[in-house]
């Protein structure tokens, strides 16, 4: 016979089952139900005022996918290495329609262990989060093959990738209208928004192989040549239709980043992105740039 605590233990354990079998069958969109008869804009372009901010991207609508050029890792002995012949993902940000954007904008969805900024410019002090990391939340839904993606395409610096994924969907998804979790009820299941966030940063990521479009162009990495800003966006302009930000340190001679603007028609989960010029200076030289080799054993052969 069974004693209590056995008993107890045994219906812990199938509870915990069945609810990790519940969570991994779930689904990760949102409900657009009610978006299917609402009048068709693009974000920061509408005429009148959007009354479904699930259904638009009322708040942060001129989105940025951006990206990053890193040549080593420093985890490279963990594993944790960039991807062969590609930039990696930084993230999908909201800015505001004039340019500005907010952050960290809801405490209660704050995953980030190393918030930064650590307090915001009205005062606010962001806690660091001490949880599961949302490695956890990706896995709970049964999406090996979107954490086998990001291990492969957003990769950290200096820290675990899982710590890079926190800080993007706490500093910047919570800012953007259509991942409120309002969008996923009713039926919400927690971090369901989270995952279908990552879902979307690598859809959108997808869009842009910078490395390809630059290299097709003559633009390859090398650490005895360099380029003038206009060879690297004449070439990304040429396949975008659309100039992006191209980033540099160093006085603006070593090139790092690239942010491609949009605004979104619909849901930034589904809807569709329309490429524009960059609403931000580049931080580059004119000429003199380098697009500096990755060290050889900082990277792996993926493939796409």
């Amino acid at each position: 016979m069974l004693s209590l605590i056995s008993l107890a233990t045994l219906v812990s354990v199938v509870h915990a089952k069945f609810q990790y079998l519940s969570t991994q069958n779930s689904t990760t969109y949102p409900n657009i139900q009610a978006c299917v008869a609402l009048p068709v804009e693009y974000s920061c372009e509408n005429t009148t005022v959007l009354t479904n901010s699930c259904c638009n991207v009322v708040q942060g609508g001129l989105v940025l996918q951006t990206q990053y050029w890193d040549t080593y890792t420093g985890l490279e002995s963990q594993g944790q290495l960039l991807p062969q012949g590609s930039w990696g993902i930084h993230g999908l940000w909201p800015d505001n329609c004039d340019g500005s954007y907010d952050e960290y904008c809801d405490l209660s969805r704050q995953y980030d262990p190393a918030p930064s900024p650590s307090t915001l410019p009205n005062g606010t002090v962001i806690p660091p989060y001490e949880g599961p990391s949302v490695r956890t939340f990706i896995e709970a839904f049964g999406r090996y093959d979107l954490l086998n993606y990001m291990d492969t395409y957003w990769i950290n610096q200096g820290a675990p990738n899982e710590d890079f994924w926190a800080h993007e969907f706490s500093k910047h998804a919570t800012c953007t209208s259509t991942f409120d979790v309002a969008c996923y009820e009713p039926g919400y299941v927690e971090h369901q928004e989270v995952v279908n966030f990552y879902e979307t940063v690598t859809k959108v990521f997808q869009m842009y192989p910078t490395y390809n479009i630059l290299a097709a162009a003559g633009i390859l990495p090398s650490n005895t040549t360099t380029y003038t800003l206009s060879q690297i966006t004449n070439a990304l302009y040429s396949q975008t239709g659309a100039v992006p930000y191209l980033g540099c340190y160093n006085n603006g001679t070593i090139l790092d980043e690239v942010w491609y603007f949009h605004h979104v028609l619909g849901t930034e989960q589904y809807g569709h992105f329309k490429t524009l010029n960059s609403t931000t200076p580049s931080s580059c030289a004119e000429t003199g740039i380098w697009y500096y080799e990755r060290t050889a054993t900082s990277e792996q052969v993926v493939s796409y």
